[in-house]
């Protein structure tokens, strides 16, 4: 089998980079096929992974959950499998596989690792396998990577201050719901939907999710004082949000959200303006590498 690692070097503030040689050496010293690309531009990962999926291979994505929504992108419907060397400032779609804290011998573990079926999703056109978001929590994204760049600055401090800043400016939007044969329709501060369990660097948002089980979890936030969201938030982090009155938590297979204007929608921390987003999920339907020892 191939190795093909794709490499984001804009992902982790240049750290990906850095794990060119360790990937080499461990490669190169066990006899392995390999294949090392490195993104030059948004949307590069995309292209390179669907260039190379025509044949059966393992397609390596080094950076955060942005590069891993790309690679996805490009070999989604494949016969070639997806593993996630976390080199980025969020990394929360592998912490539903490995838990919170990524081991030290991620490399190792991801290349000795083996494949098992697990869901994906596509929102509009595109793929996703960690979370969308909408409303409130898709302006923190926004807001966060402003403070991404400043040095010294993690991803969760980032999506932390992101969240203070998108409180003080913040925005209520009418939505209509379905999930499934139910429609709910009012003003909610935000709406989260997916596979995984985390995002926003480490956020528990979805603390029930399970990324085989061929349904969405939802949580919706009804609108809410500013004083009632301050009090929110650090319980969204710690996954214990469930109990405050306004906060839903359910699960679907067919979602759709329609609003009264276009608003950002965060895919695996990607954004776009829409005001309509319509789900579907494939479930079992990617082999995604699993570290060894998990």
């Amino acid at each position: 089998m191939k190795h093909l690692f794709i490499i984001n070097p804009a992902a982790g503030k240049g750290k990906t980079l850095k794990r060119i040689p360790e990937i080499k050496e461990y490669c190169e010293s066990h006899g392995y096929r390999y294949e090392i690309a490195i993104t030059e531009y948004p949307g590069h990962a995309t292209e390179i992974a669907k260039a190379h999926c025509s044949q059966k291979l393992r397609i390596y994505s080094v950076g955060g959950d942005g590069t891993l929504n790309e690679v996805l992108n490009g070999m989604a419907g494949s016969e070639s499998s997806l593993a996630a060397i976390p080199c980025g400032s969020g990394n929360d779609f592998i912490r539903s596989i490995v838990g919170k804290d990524i081991p030290d011998n991620i490399i190792q573990s991801t290349i000795e690792g083996s494949e098992h079926l697990i869901d994906y999703a596509m929102v509009n056109d595109r793929y996703f396998v960690n979370i969308t978001s909408l409303g409130f929590d898709a302006e923190v994204v926004y807001q966060a990577r402003r403070f991404k760049k400043l040095p010294l600055v993690s991803g969760s401090m980032a999506y932390l201050l992101g969240i203070i800043i998108t409180i003080i400016i913040r925005k209520n939007h009418h939505m209509v719901l379905k999930i499934d044969n139910e429609e709910i329709s009012g003003k909610n501060l935000l709406v989260a939907i997916g596979i995984g369990k985390y995002y926003g660097g480490g956020v528990y948002a979805l603390p029930d999710a399970q990324i085989d089980d061929g349904l969405f979890d939802i949580c919706y936030v009804e609108t809410m004082s500013r004083l009632k969201m301050f009090r929110l938030f650090p319980k969204y982090i710690k996954g214990l949000h469930g109990t405050i009155r306004g906060v839903h938590m359910c699960r679907g297979k067919n979602i759709e959200i329609t609003l009264d204007n276009s608003i950002p929608l965060n895919f695996d921390g990607e954004l776009i303006l829409s005001d309509k987003a319509v789900f579907r999920i494939f479930p079992k339907a990617l082999p995604f590498v699993f570290p060894a020892d998990i």
